[in-house]
């Protein structure tokens, strides 16, 4: 009876966390140019260079932004291969932090990487 609980107990902790999972679509830019319009910063010839310089350079964070919000990343080091492109973060929202907790980033459908 107790191995019976403790595996509904296990599946349900499960589900929970599975329902959780959501997948984002958005460009990986960086908290100091968070709608990845970075005209105003030009600290590089392109999107990724200014993203990546305003990390290194100007203490910022990593970020998605999907066109009408902005995330800040959990994981600050897996996004720099994808600065200034096109990804799907499938991960973890805590709305009231704009917080995404990454479980993986990939390049989005169509998009060059």
């Amino acid at each position: 009876m107790h191995k019976r609980i403790l595996s509904i107990a296990v599946l349900f902790a499960v589900l929970v966390s599975a329902q959780g999972r959501q997948r984002f679509t958005g460009v990986i830019t960086d908290s100091m140019c968070a709608t990845g319009d970075h005209s105003a910063m030009q600290m590089g010839p392109n999107d990724a260079e200014c993203t990546k310089a305003c990390i290194d350079s100007h203490d910022a964070s990593y970020v998605l932004y999907d066109g009408k919000d902005t995330y800040l990343l959990s994981d600050q080091k897996a996004p720099e291969k994808f600065a200034g492109k096109k990804v799907v973060v499938t991960g973890t929202l805590d709305a009231a932090k704009k917080t995404i907790q990454v479980d993986m980033i990939e390049p989005a459908p169509g998009s060059t990487h």
